[in-house]
């Protein structure tokens, strides 16, 4: 209900003339399409964020993208505590669940340290790139320019304001060659990724891994791993025609960027089959619980691997790191894959039926729309109103997510499954 209310109160707001270049009322469908991408973080547009769109729209974009990004439950919790007011159990409770924090009882230091560090990351973003962003656009525009895509980036977001630079809907492409921004807006990326949570073990425990909680583990090992292999395939088979440097932070940027950024420096028009295929992949697997990535996250998929592995072993539970995972958490995984694939396949065709585009196209939007990642190959600003209505309600189904919907709807109600007898049914 927080989401909602947050993106439907942007769309009034968008619609307003006040909000468009022009001074004319936006289309609904478009001010709640961007309301909605906005405030889930995705960053797909049907309108261009720095051509079409007032400075007071733009700062309605990023208010949108500040509360999404850190969280509608965060932000209560630490408004809520700023009035000097005590959080309820329920409120406790819920804003465990949201962060995905281990315990109640730290919840009100944990909001704090994600509140302080999303402003840390975020001031000392802006502050790296502004010289470049003021060189090239001025000192208000360069400020302003380096403060909105130093959030958007941190928040996973992908909005931009380069459509003076390199074109519209351009994202980075006119900074391809530039390392500054292209590390900048890398690290930003992974520290808005990682979660909070493993933040916290860093600061806590410093460089000594082995008293990481086995989650902040499992996350940073698979980031390792889910950033270098791509990285390598994409600097090998995808981008041969740039310079060595450039081509490097292409492919570093190529594996970062879609789990869950939505910033591109690059035309993913240009891609193989097997380019786009691994994007799709990195889109859906998305980026860490608790943080401000979309996707599936990095957990889901590792536990899901290891339930596979300990079948292969003939194990009786899946284990990582040393430390077994419950059947519970496994089935959790298992319900969150299958529903994110349902949105995203449903979706896919669905679009491709109506708008009569190749699969791949479609597949490649939606995987950016219900892991709230942002990439595009140009489809969504032609799309119909049903199309453009399916994505809305896919990438709020990927913020929120499908077992927040699911449990909303039916309140968690248990159907005691248990009274009936077992039985066994083959598989494979």
């Amino acid at each position: 209900m927080g989401f909602l209310i947050l993106v439907l109160a942007g769309a009034v707001l968008l619609m307003l003339p006040i909000s468009s270049k022009d001074r004319t009322v936006t289309p609904f469908i478009d001010s709640l399409f961007t309301s909605v991408s906005a405030g889930c973080v995705t960053g797909l547009i049907v309108k261009d964020t720095q051509t079409s769109w007032s400075l007071f729209g733009q700062v309605v974009i990023l208010a949108l993208i500040q509360i999404g990004g850190m969280g509608v439950l965060t932000m209560t919790t630490f408004f809520t505590r700023l009035m000097g007011r005590n959080i309820d159990i329920r409120s406790r409770a819920a804003m465990q669940e949201a962060v995905s924090a281990p315990n109640m009882g730290d919840i009100a230091k944990l909001t704090d340290f994600i509140v302080k560090g999303t402003v840390l990351f975020e001031g000392l973003g802006a502050i790296l790139v502004m010289p470049i962003f003021v060189r090239d656009f001025g000192l208000a525009k360069g400020v302003w320019y380096s403060i909105f895509m130093s959030i958007s980036a941190f928040c996973n977001a992908g909005f931009d304001l380069m459509g003076s630079a390199g074109g519209e809907c351009s994202s980075l492409t006119f900074y391809a060659d530039n390392p500054v921004v292209n590390i900048v807006f890398i690290a930003l990326i992974l520290t808005g990724g990682i979660g909070f949570l493993t933040w916290s073990d860093i600061r806590t425990y410093k460089l000594d891994f082995r008293k990481y909680s086995t989650q902040s583990k499992i996350i940073i090992v698979a980031e390792l791993f889910l950033i270098v292999i791509p990285a390598l395939y994409f600097y090998i088979y995808e981008l041969t025609d740039a310079p060595a440097g450039e081509r490097f932070l292409e492919a570093l940027f190529c594996a970062v960027s879609p789990r869950t950024a939505g910033f591109n420096t690059i035309d993913y028009n240009d891609f193989s089959g097997c380019g786009l295929a691994i994007t799709i992949i990195l889109m859906l697997i998305g980026g860490a619980p608790g943080s401000t990535a979309g996707g599936m996250k990095i957990t889901t998929v590792a536990i899901m691997w290891a339930a596979m592995i300990s079948v292969l072993r003939h194990e009786k539970a899946p284990a990582l790191f040393k430390r077994r995972i419950n059947h519970d958490t496994v089935a959790s995984a298992i319900a969150v894959f299958l529903l994110d694939m349902h949105l995203f396949l449903i979706g896919s065709i669905t679009i491709a039926t109506i708008e009569s585009l190749p699969l791949v196209t479609t597949l490649f939007e939606c995987a950016s729309a219900v892991a709230t990642v942002g990439l595009t190959m140009g489809i969504t600003s032609g799309l119909s109103t049903a199309s453009k209505l399916i994505l809305i309600f896919i990438m709020y189904g990927g913020r929120v997510g499908g077992l927040t919907l699911v449990f909303a709807a039916t309140g968690r109600k248990s159907t005691m499954n248990d009274k009936y007898p077992a039985d066994t049914v083959a598989v494979g």
